[in-house]
């Protein structure tokens, strides 16, 4: 028998569940060990609640965590609860599918300031994460900063222009839906430091922005470059650059009609924010793209910012006794591998990076060089019951996927009338929840 033990219940986590029991079938025990009471990270807490398409991922993932030989194991904190070397001398292997849930810093003056959130932060926020649910960003100024030029940028544009009526059949958080119901923003600018060429935003979530009620898109059309250079682009790039021409030729009347508009912002890069306790201008830098990097040509300017969301990715959180590169923001591996019988993957191996259906490969992968660091024969480890041992010699409040499912259903039954759930945002509300049903 192979005991296997997993840090992470999100899309990485769960391929390489998926990828062990494909390897082993029935010679296999796998813990899933989670720091929240829920599975599914990103999917719960990263992918947009108006993206229940993607959201529902996770049904595939419930497939896995329903098997014989999978325990969910939620409410555990590696690294506080347990030592990960406790975890080696347990499992034949450890994975570490702990994501990236940690802001990389803007690293200029005054990001200290009131009202400055990493996307993480203010996604949290509005996904109901518990240990961001209680940020209370000030909604109330009239112009709102968004820095980044990737999906997660267009997505916080988005949750800050829609209506209401928008948000019907998503899962936004109650607190979150009232704040946004009270904003006064009215002005979105979403800032990159190089042009439209080398944004990482997808065709989809552009074409979004052309769809919402109260709000449309502006791009100066001087920001773009000639049509003819679009063809050396790789078509999904070349899709989005197309969007991005669509919003440059839209008329200036449309605009007059509407009461907030997402406004593209390109070759600017941050250099300061400013303010009195809490941010009021952002201070940008005209740069020019040489060789595919921003360079600043030391034009200045300042835009007024009441808020400011920094999107320019994210890092892993270290754990005790794990090697970490502080550069790369994630565990110091080869190819997933850290220490003998400890590896990592999706983006605590790699960095932030890739789609969702990026982490399956990955998964398979670390699978494939545990099976050939792994000596033959039994390995006489105590896995899961040894956990248990140690679980029950601390007094862990363990939950397990069954406790998820009565979560699950209270979160169900407490909807709003348009939304498929309204979230529990505390630990202890999910704990509680456990228990009444």
């Amino acid at each position: 028998m192979r005991h296997i033990a997993i840090i992470g219940s999100g899309p990485a986590g769960y391929y390489t569940a998926e990828a062990a029991l494909k390897q082993w079938g029935d010679g296999v025990r796998i813990d899933m060990i989670d720091r929240l009471p829920v599975p599914y990270g990103l999917i719960r807490t990263g992918v947009a609640p108006d993206h229940q398409s993607i959201k529902a991922v996770a049904r595939r993932y419930e497939g896995v965590a329903l098997s014989e030989q999978v325990r969910f194991l939620g409410n555990v904190t590696v690294g506080q609860d347990v030592r990960m070397g406790e975890l080696t001398r347990l499992y034949d292997a450890v994975v570490l599918a702990t994501g990236a849930p940690h802001d990389r810093p803007l690293a200029i003056p005054g990001e200290g300031l009131g009202n400055v959130f990493g996307s993480a932060q203010f996604v949290g926020w509005y996904n109901g994460h518990p240990q961001f649910a209680a940020l209370d960003p000030d909604l109330s100024g009239g112009t709102a900063v968004v820095i980044g030029m990737g999906n997660v940028a267009l997505d916080v544009a988005r949750i800050l222009a829609k209506s209401r009526a928008e948000f019907a059949g998503s899962d936004i958080v109650a607190h979150a839906l009232d704040a946004l119901g009270q904003s006064r923003i009215r002005r979105i600018v979403v800032i990159g430091r190089r042009g439209p060429h080398q944004i990482m935003m997808t065709p989809k979530e552009l074409g979004e922005l052309s769809h919402l009620e109260r709000a449309a898109p502006r791009v100066d059309p001087a920001d773009l470059p000639e049509p003819g250079e679009d063809a050396l682009l790789e078509p999904g790039l070349r899709k989005s650059v197309t969007h991005l021409r669509g919003f440059a030729a839209i008329p200036e009347s449309h605009y007059a009609d509407l009461p907030i508009e997402i406004e593209f912002d390109f070759f600017a890069a941050p250099k300061a924010l400013i303010g009195n306790g809490k941010v009021e201008e952002i201070e940008l830098e005209r740069t020019v793209v040489e060789g595919g990097r921003a360079v600043g040509t030391g034009e200045t300017w300042r835009l007024p910012a009441s808020l400011v969301v920094a999107c320019i990715g994210y890092q892993t959180s270290p754990i005790p006794e794990v090697p970490f590169d502080e550069r790369a923001g994630r565990f110091a591996n080869d190819e997933g591998r850290i220490l003998p019988g400890l590896y990592c993957v999706g983006w605590a191996r790699r960095g932030p990076s890739g789609t969702i259906g990026t982490n399956r490969p990955d998964g398979f992968s670390v699978i494939e060089r545990i099976v050939e660091d792994l000596a033959p024969g039994p390995s006489g480890r105590a896995g899961g019951a040894g956990f248990d041992e140690l679980a029950r010699a601390r007094g862990l409040h363990i939950t397990g996927f069954d406790d998820w499912q009565k979560i699950d259903q209270a979160e169900t039954t407490r909807a709003r009338a348009d939304a498929p759930r309204e979230k529990f945002v505390d630990i202890n509300d999910m704990l509680a929840a456990t228990r009444e049903n």
